[in-house]
């Protein structure tokens, strides 16, 4: 014997739990559509009226600054790579800089194309070009409109609002210029307003544009605010600036200014020195050259007196020496007056040393000096742009001032000493400057007054034109100046970074797809009826017999009305089946119940015994449901007489049983509405009358109360062959069908079989749930036979389930219907 493989059997198994479920969920695909093309429409327009906003970026390289000096004196930094570029971040992001980029761009004035879709900022490709006069007050942030009449006029007027406006609230502007035509160039200047209008494209006339004034204050903390720093990569010194605007132009032209005037600030920090250096030589030129040139006119006077036209060679050789020692000495009192100054910078205890002139200009070669006096100027600069973005506590500066500190020390201490060291050279230089002007005194009187004199005009000679070679010198050095940072990558293109048109596409197709299908899902899960077959398999543990789709006929006997329909033929199909059941017995007797009221019970009753009359079999329909009696009216009959007349014993048997206009179709009337039918129910007239309509009929039906409401329709269950319990897709409910599957499981009733009505699709028939007896035939309509069993008139509830239960495709043909 071939064993049985039990994981091809799960395999099967789990390939059709797929199938099912995308059965199940695949039939909502107009709505699925639906949405999806609701959110491409409502993306599409959030695009159309939204800005674009685009991220521009730049980059440029900063140099350190920590010079080896500094390092070595913070002894915290010694190991330190110096590469902290915290201030210069805060400097780029100052409202400083922010400022001074913006004194070379023209972002005081918005142009904006007249558009009623969204704003749109023209920039530089505005017609006009106003310039504004920000010394005079004025009304800023107010739209206004400007329409170009010629090449020479124009008109201002208030913007129009247009149907996108949400906002009516608006600031008042200058009322004083609307309405009104002016020449371009035209100065206009009320108490509010002061600029001219220039025109830049004399082409366009006849166009409206909107401008709007913006104040320099409110520009540089927005456009402050707007940078954003950060660093290219981790071990470089390469900043990343970038900024979000709505016009890729404007916002590369901003960062492209912001770094250029980065550049020009350490630029001009750097040149600080040689700007100190030249104040500090010109003034000492000009002391001299007045003195200088006094000097000249005395020794010319002198020699035009006293007819000197030469001296001898022992005067000429005392008097070079001499000049030499006073050059020296006036070389060591600038010296001198130079150290005092340092030394009082450094008793001051002072944090700003941009004053102080290099000691290569007083002509000090001492390398030590010009190391620690460089160094403590470059701490003074990282200084000053500290303070231009943070407070005097902030850790930065704070650590700056503790190395300041260790820097003034070393360079007090050599200062004093440089004192000490001068003070003697000047005392020994003196000394030799004696023993010469005592040799001079032996020397004739006029040659002697004309030495001294002469040794003054030479002294101012030489000062004067060391000055000058310095002057020279200090501005070959500014002039050849250039800044250590630089520019990296100007800012050219923008990334597109809201709104995320890709993204937002493709998000709306997904909450297309999801909307729905989360909400059929959430509906499903707390929908508690019973929705196909194989739902029914799962809470129904009685056999399915048969399965009948809606009808879409006006009449409830669709059997005998329309034959060839396919409800008749799904009642030909259960017809068959029962005779299966039954072909033991002569008169098969069938008993059908439901759950509850409006599953279908007396619509089944009334066309299974329909297509046993049609089937040549003599069949007789008893009304068995005293609460709510409905068979009698669809025979066009009333419940005058019937089942309750005959069981409280006023008629006899063969007075209720009624013939129908057709052949072979009789049928019993409920009768009028007893006060106690489950008693009546219950009464031995009950089977003597079953016993009577069986020795009369082929096949009984017996329409019986819904089992979830009344209880004598269990005891009725045992007096009949074959019991047909009606359950009705997307109506039953799963916890009625709890007692029926005690009753049957527990053996208390039998010979139960389930007929599924009012089907609306196919259930998902995939092999393995399709079970049953015959063909199936189904299809989708709405019900007419639903109805409460105690509750309003059937007329209304037919209209209310009518208006409530359209079909899902009807609803999309009317919204995409063509007017």
């Amino acid at each position: 014997m071939e064993k049985l493989d039990l994981s091809q059997l799960d395999n099967e198994e789990k390939a059709l739990e797929i199938r099912y479920v995308i059965a199940k969920y695949i039939r909502y695909w107009p709505w699925y559509l639906l949405f999806i093309l609701l959110f491409l429409i409502g993306t599409f327009l959030f695009h159309r009226y939204t800005v674009d906003r685009y991220e521009v970026s730049g980059s440029m390289m900063i140099k350190t600054n920590t010079s080896p000096e500094a390092r070595i004196l913070d002894r915290s930094n010694i190991f330190s790579t110096g590469l902290n570029l915290e201030n210069d971040i805060l400097r780029l992001k100052s409202k400083g800089l922010a400022h001074e980029a913006l004194k070379k761009l023209h972002f005081d004035v918005e142009y904006y194309a007249k558009t009623n879709i969204k704003a749109i900022e023209l920039y530089d490709r505005s017609p006009i070009r106003i310039e504004v006069d920000w010394d005079h007050f004025q009304i800023t942030d107010v739209p206004i409109q400007l329409e170009i009449l010629s090449e020479n006029t124009f008109k201002l007027s208030p913007e129009e609002s247009s149907f996108m406006d949400f906002n009516s609230a608006m600031a008042a502007g200058d009322e004083s210029i609307y309405d009104r035509t002016y020449r371009f160039g035209e100065k206009i200047e009320t108490s509010k307003s002061k600029f001219i209008v220039h025109l830049v494209n004399p082409g366009r006339t006849n166009e409206a544009l909107i401008f709007k004034l913006r104040s320099p204050g409110s520009l540089e903390d927005a456009y402050a605010k707007s940078v954003q720093v950060t660093l290219q990569n981790e071990y470089s010194s390469v900043l990343r600036l970038s900024t979000t605007t709505k016009v890729v132009e404007k916002g590369r032209d901003y960062i492209n200014a912001l770094m250029e005037s980065y550049i020009d600030f350490d630029l001009s920090e750097k040149n600080k020195i040689q700007e100190n250096t030249l104040a500090f030589i010109e003034e000492q030129l000009g002391l001299l050259q007045d003195s200088l040139q006094q000097k000249e006119r005395e020794l010319q006077d002198f020699k035009v007196e006293n007819k000197l036209l030469d001296v001898s060679a022992e005067f000429t050789s005392i008097l070079g020496k001499m000049n030499s020692l006073d050059e020296m000495n006036a070389e060591i009192d600038y010296q001198l007056e130079y150290f005092e100054q340092i030394r009082a910078y450094m008793e001051q205890k002072s944090k700003d040393f941009s004053d102080v002139v290099a000691p290569s200009v007083i002509g000090v070669p001492d390398p030590l000096l010009n190391g620690l006096i460089q160094t403590l100027v470059t701490l003074s600069q990282e200084r000053r742009k500290l303070l231009a973005t943070v407070n005097e506590n902030h850790p930065e500066v704070l650590k700056i001032d503790v190395q300041m500190e260790k820097v003034q020390d070393a360079l007090f201490e050599n200062v004093v000493n440089l004192i000490e060291n001068t003070k003697q050279k000047k005392t020994s230089i003196q000394r030799d400057i004696g023993v010469y002007d005592a040799e001079f005194s032996t020397l004739p009187e006029s040659e002697s007054e004309y030495s001294g004199i002469f040794r003054e005009f030479k002294l101012r000679e030489s000062l004067y034109t060391y000055l000058l070679e310095k002057r020279a010198e200090a501005g070959i050095a500014m002039a050849s100046n250039v800044s250590d940072n630089a520019i990296l990558d100007t800012a050219r293109r923008g990334t597109l970074i809201f709104p995320k048109k890709q993204q937002n596409y493709g998000l709306a197709i997904i909450l297309g797809l999801l909307l729905p299908f989360g909400f059929v899902v959430v509906r499903d899960i707390f929908d508690e009826t019973i929705k196909d077959q194989r739902d029914l398999k799962k809470h129904f543990m009685i056999p399915q017999l048969g399965i009948v789709g809606y009808s879409q006929k006006d009449t409830n006997k669709v059997v005998l009305d329309f034959p060839k329909s396919a409800v008749a033929e799904s009642f030909r199909s259960l017809r068959s089946a029962i005779t299966y059941l039954a072909s033991g017995k002569n008169t098969k007797k069938i008993l059908v119940t439901s759950s509850v009221s409006g599953e279908g019970k007396t619509f089944t009753s009334l066309n299974l015994a329909s297509a046993m009359a049609l089937g040549s079999k003599k069949t007789v329909v008893v009304g068995g449901d005293l609460r709510r009696p409905k068979l009698a009216s669809y025979f066009g009959e009333s419940d005058r007489i019937g089942l309750s007349t005959y069981l409280i014993g006023k008629v006899d048997a063969k007075d209720i049983v009624l013939p129908s206009s057709h052949e072979n179709l009789w049928f019993v009337p409920s009768g009028i509405i007893p006060p106690n039918p489950a008693e009546l129910l219950q009464t031995p007239k009950l089977t003597e009358f079953i016993e009577y309509l069986e020795s009369q009929f082929d096949v009984v039906i017996f329409d019986t109360p819904p089992m979830g409401l009344v209880s004598e329709t269990i005891d009725l269950m045992r007096l009949f062959d074959i019991n047909l319990y009606v359950v009705r897709q997307n109506y039953t409910v799963k916890d009625h069908l709890v007692m029926i599957n005690d009753l049957f499981n527990n053996k208390q009733v039998k010979n139960v079989y389930g007929v599924f009505n009012g089907i609306v699709n196919s259930g998902y028939h995939y092999e393995g749930y399709n079970y049953g007896y015959g063909n199936t035939y189904l299809y989708s309509q709405n019900n007419k036979y639903m109805y409460n069993y105690y509750g309003d008139d059937l007329d209304t509830k037919k209209k209310k389930i009518k208006k409530s239960q359209k079909n899902i495709f009807q609803k999309l043909k009317k919204l995409f219907k063509v007017k």
